[in-house]
């Protein structure tokens, strides 16, 4: 669990752990439940370094088979 919390840190992974404790706090200012849960999920995803996407769900797919090297000549 250590190694989850504390590795690979960014300024977004950063940004997105502070704007999820900022939407607690206000939540809390407000006594709304419903944007402390938000909150509470935003808090979690950079935490836990996880996404809407899932694992690679937002990756580019490798090529099967590299292009073709056969030569086109003109006539």
């Amino acid at each position: 669990m250590k190694q989850i919390l504390f590795k690979n840190w960014n300024f977004m992974r950063a940004f997105r752990l502070i704007l999820g404790i900022s939407i607690i706090i206000q939540s809390a200012v407000l006594k709304d439940w419903q944007m402390g849960l938000l909150g509470m999920i935003f808090s979690a995803m950079p935490l836990f370094n996880i996404g809407c996407c899932g694992t690679t769900g937002c990756s580019v797919p490798l090529r099967a088979k590299p292009l073709s090297t056969t030569k086109i000549y003109d006539k």
